[in-house]
């Protein structure tokens, strides 16, 4: 898909769809009243008849109007005024979405200064609109034998303005929704590819593909043998069930001066989840080749940062394995010794991913990070605490905490911000170690990360649960992309500052 940003007036504009907005009760924004002027009052005309009445959502076609050089008009409604918030935007931009892939129409115009959320500005909704145009056309066909030949024809969106000045800034704006967008389906592609083709191997090829594409980009994958050589205890436990070796994928973005601290990112890599021993119920197994969408969303955010060529330094790092039930793996009751020297009594051989990610976090600690952020897909504990709309935030920084919950807010990317108190470490007390891998039934999704925050002392952390946020299950099930748009907008707040 294609965007532009032009300069435009309406009843100058030749394009195969106009799309214009109209108002609660019919109310005739600037825009389309001067495109219904020029068609003979063609808009007016529907309105009166009660075929649209401009309730949020509506849509409606009018083919070959008089007076325009255009063969088709979308009208979309906008509601009241008051109702015109972000996810208000979001519902009527994927409604359009939806509308034009259906149509003939090869490219559009779409007047977006009349649907702009209150609150927001021209530059967000034009990046937010090209973020969601190109994830609406979105397709994971790549492993089918015969493909869908029902592609939509629309391959070019201009987003029209009535004031020139704006336009540069707006163009700026559909670079990084397009660069966001490309980070998004590459996050989306990793975590829809089945367990066994997505394996650990994968994704080292992955990150080596990404420094060959940029040149800002270096990979460094340690081996098991390397692994095993620094004390990785923890993250080697958890592959030694499987045939697939682990890897521990390192990836340097360097955009910033040579001494600037890192962003470091690091993503949980599980490419399959079995449970292991404590292995999982039959039915939606399928789903945990979802497992390793928090290291998904470092390969998407990298992708992003380097799409843009931001001048900062990130470091993506993602401890890769499968937990696997055999012979060798975890057993309840098993003890093993992170990189870290602490020890760790594994109740449950299904809490693995805390296992992989704690040998991580003790390992960028040599980066000397400015923050680190972890993303995974953790607990089913946090599924039920928040749902699908907001990923889990756990921080042992305030300001950094804030930080990411403005990233969340100014994408629509949200996150919520959940305790990491003190009292919740005694859950994982242990007669044999210095702690064990779970802490019972209560607080799940806050228990795991105060497992994690035992290896996150010597820097600025924050963990992003995202099992809620970052699959959809069931008949609809596939990767969402979330949260790289969140952490590629804390990225460039970073970069503003």
């Amino acid at each position: 898909m294609e965007f532009a940003v032009k300069q435009a007036s309406i009843t100058n504009t030749k394009s195969h769809c106009l799309i214009v907005a109209i108002g609660d009760s019919g109310k005739l924004p600037a825009n389309t009243a001067a495109l219904d002027d020029a068609c003979g009052k063609i808009i007016s005309k529907v309105i009166s008849q009660g075929d649209i009445k401009g309730k949020s959502g509506e849509t409606l076609w009018l083919h070959q109007p008089e007076g325009v050089s255009c063969p088709r008009i979308l009208l979309v409604g906008t509601g009241k005024d008051s109702e015109r918030n972000d996810a208000a935007f979001n519902k009527l931009m994927n409604k359009i979405c939806a509308a034009l892939k259906t149509s003939g129409a090869s490219q559009a115009h779409c007047f977006i200064e009349d649907f702009l959320p209150q609150n927001r500005d021209v530059n967000w909704s034009v990046r937010q609109a090209t973020l969601l145009a190109s994830n609406s056309q979105y397709r994971f066909d790549q492993l089918k034998s015969k493909k869908n030949d029902d592609k939509p024809n629309l391959s070019k969106i201009i987003w029209a303005l009535s004031d020139a000045d704006s336009v540069k800034s707006a163009e700026a704006a559909v670079s990084q929704g397009a660069a966001i967008a490309k980070g998004i389906t590459l996050t989306r592609d990793l975590g829809n590819l089945p367990g066994n083709i997505c394996t650990p191997t994968y994704l080292e090829t992955q990150a080596e593909s990404m420094a060959s594409n940029y040149a800002k980009i270096s990979t460094k994958v340690l081996q098991e043998n390397d692994m095993a050589q620094l004390g990785m205890g923890s993250l080697l436990s958890v592959s030694r069930g499987s045939r697939q070796p682990a890897k521990l994928i390192i990836m340097h973005y360097n955009g910033g001066a040579k001494d600037d601290k890192p962003i470091v990112l690091v993503g949980k890599g599980l490419t399959f989840d079995s449970g292991g021993i404590s292995i999982k119920p039959g039915p939606q197994m399928d789903e945990m080749k979802y497992d390793m969408c928090g290291g998904a969303s470092v390969f998407g955010t990298l992708t992003a940062i380097a799409e843009m060529a931001l001048p900062i330094n990130v470091i993506g790092v993602v401890p890769a394995s499968e937990n696997m039930p055999d012979g060798d793996a975890n057993k309840p009751g098993d003890i093993v010794t992170s990189l870290s020297g602490q020890t760790i009594e594994i109740l449950n051989t299904d809490a693995e991913g805390r296992l992989i990610l704690c040998d991580a976090l003790t390992y960028v600690e040599r980066f000397d990070p400015a923050v680190v952020i972890d993303i995974a897909t953790l607990t089913g504990a946090c599924v039920i605490a928040l749902g699908k709309h907001a990923s889990g935030l756990f921080s042992n920084d305030e300001a950094l905490s804030t930080e990411i919950q403005q990233a969340g807010h100014e994408t629509f990317d949200r996150v919520w911000p959940m305790p990491l108190w003190d009292d919740y470490q005694d859950q994982l007390d242990s007669n044999f170690a210095d702690m064990a891998n779970v802490g019972g039934r209560e607080a799940g999704s806050v228990t795991a990360a105060c497992f994690l925050a035992r290896y996150t002392k010597k820097f600025k952390w924050a963990h992003l649960d995202i099992a809620g946020t970052a699959w959809v299950g069931g008949g609809e099930k596939g990767a969402t992309g979330r949260p790289v748009a969140l952490l590629t907008q804390f990225v460039l707040n970073r970069c503003a500052k």
